[in-house]
């Protein structure tokens, strides 16, 4: 029963109230009287939504040189042993990393990069001698992480080269250190340096490249998701985009 057809109900012919003065209308009022304004209503406010970065959007994040699952070109080749395929894959990427990066060097400040920076809300530090995180200018940062990485490859008791020696225990802690500070670069440049590899042309180069890596990462468990991703409140820029190439096909979930 509505609101209406109670109240009808509950009235009879007896029970009638006072008379009411007619409801105004417009011959009721005068020449000089004006209508009771007409109450607006206030549209709400819009909102404009923050634009996504360059490299999620298209073409530019569709741009790669491996058609296909990266899967595929990750596998370890028979007769080969897992500690040198992981060792002879990491000097790649960090060689490759390291020429990209000597491009854009010159756009990487201490003034347009002030802190090592990898989102909106997403900034890394760098544990020092004290075992204090400090943050760092993102050239500093990102050359302390090379320099490291570079004494790493060139210290025979972790990668070493020669026939018959073995990869020290340590090896497979060592490599996932490697392999987050080298995520951590990747991650700057996505988001402080894409628009210069773009206008290098360099974008297949560079996606294929960072795809390549996140697929070895994963494969091998050398990658942590929550190093991808960031947290809810400092969110990984190429978080995002791993979510892409994922919903793409060209990695595994």
């Amino acid at each position: 029963m509505s609101f209406f057809n109670s109240i009808g109900r509950s009235m009879t012919r007896s029970q009638r109230g006072p008379k009411r003065s007619p409801t105004p209308t417009s011959a009721t009022f005068s020449p000089t009287d004006s209508a009771p304004p007409t109450p607006t209503v206030a549209a709400p406010p819009v909102v404009p939504q923050p634009r996504p970065p360059l490299y999620l959007c298209s073409p530019f994040v569709e741009a790669a040189l491996v058609k296909g699952n990266f899967k595929t070109i990750v596998m370890l080749p028979k007769y080969v042993d897992i500690m040198e395929w992981v060792a002879v894959n990491i000097f790649d990427f960090y060689t490759n990393l390291n020429e990209f990066y000597g491009v854009i060097t010159e756009c990487c400040t201490q003034q347009a990069c002030p802190t090592m920076s990898a989102g909106q809300t997403l900034s890394y530090t760098w544990i020092n001698q004290d075992r204090k995180s400090v943050h760092l200018p993102a050239p500093t940062y990102i050359d302390y992480v090379m320099t490291w990485i570079q004494n790493l490859l060139n210290d025979e008791g972790v990668f070493p080269t020669k026939s018959g020696q073995d990869f020290p225990q340590s090896f497979p802690s060592t490599v996932k250190h490697v392999y987050r500070q080298l995520l951590r670069v990747f991650a700057h440049i996505y988001h402080a340096h894409y628009h210069q590899i773009l206008h290098l042309r360099s974008e297949p180069h560079f996606n294929s490249l960072f795809a390549h890596f996140l697929a070895f990462g994963r494969e091998y468990e050398l990658l942590e998701m929550k190093d991808v991703k960031g947290s809810s409140s400092a969110p990984v820029g190429i978080g995002r985009l791993w979510e892409k190439w994922r919903d793409m096909g060209l990695l595994e979930g």
